[in-house]
């Protein structure tokens, strides 16, 4: 007979709970529960026949899993909710049809590109700091840029939060009379990371926008809008493999 079960945190991940390890530390504390009794580290469960909960609301598996990007506004923050009652990005996603959950962030004051999805085991691989997943941005700063600012913000000698970033690409886009805009092509995904390496350079950020993700293009998506990835995008992505089966 085939055996249906799966590791916890696996089944915890896959739900979009948490990461792996996240899930092992909420079993651990002892806030995860299979069936009603409290959960151990290397339990299995039968997501068909086992009830588990997590701080005692249960979890539903996911039946099908859902792709999709959205072009964020400025102004929202990247929560499903929040206590101070802003905007979030949920209010522009309730007509998906299923609970779909952010893939990273972007901050309340920058604009583009974020891709949503149920697939917890995809976001994890997505935003683990091992992935290096490839992230496109458009910032448009004050002012002119000197060539010596361009450099120090691509070669990887500025810290945050006491570590060096990682080099990176730096180019000007455009340059106006007031301002100039930049592309700047990353493998990070640390808090505000461009906007505190800006500051670091001595450089007014006016507008940050993310075009593009692991060559996942925003493209003319209109604001506040969503639409569903595309097979090619999904196989960019790893959500599928060539042969377009779902991993």
């Amino acid at each position: 007979m085939k055996d249906n079960k799966e590791r916890l945190q696996k089944f915890l991940s896959s739900c979009g709970v948490a990461s792996r390890r996240k899930s092992e530390d909420l079993i651990l504390e002892g806030k995860v529960k299979i069936n009603g009794r409290v959960a151990s580290l290397g339990d299995k469960v039968d997501p068909k026949r086992d009830k588990v909960t997590v701080r005692n609301k249960r979890i539903i598996p996911v039946t099908q899993k859902v792709y999709i990007m959205l072009h964020k506004p400025r102004g929202f923050v990247t929560t499903m909710s929040d206590e101070f009652e802003r905007k979030c990005v949920s209010d522009l996603v309730k007509d998906v049809g299923v609970k779909v959950y952010p893939i990273g962030r972007l901050d309340k004051n920058s604009e583009g590109l974020l891709l949503m999805t149920n697939d917890g085991e995809l976001s994890n691989k997505l935003t683990h700091p091992s992935s290096h997943v490839t992230k496109t941005y458009r910032v448009t700063v004050a002012g002119e840029v000197a060539d010596e600012k361009i450099e120090k913000l691509s070669n990887g000698s500025i810290s945050l939060d006491e570590k060096k970033v990682l080099p990176c690409d730096v180019f000007v886009m455009e340059r106006k009379n007031d301002r100039t805009v930049l592309g700047f092509i990353i493998t990070e995904g640390r808090n505000r990371q461009i906007r505190r390496m800006c500051e670091a350079t001595g450089l007014e950020v006016l507008r940050l926008k993310r075009t593009e993700i692991a060559g996942v293009k925003l493209g003319m998506l209109p604001q506040g809008s969503w639409r569903p990835l595309n097979e090619r995008e999904l196989v960019r992505l790893g959500a599928v493999s060539t042969t377009g089966a779902k991993k």
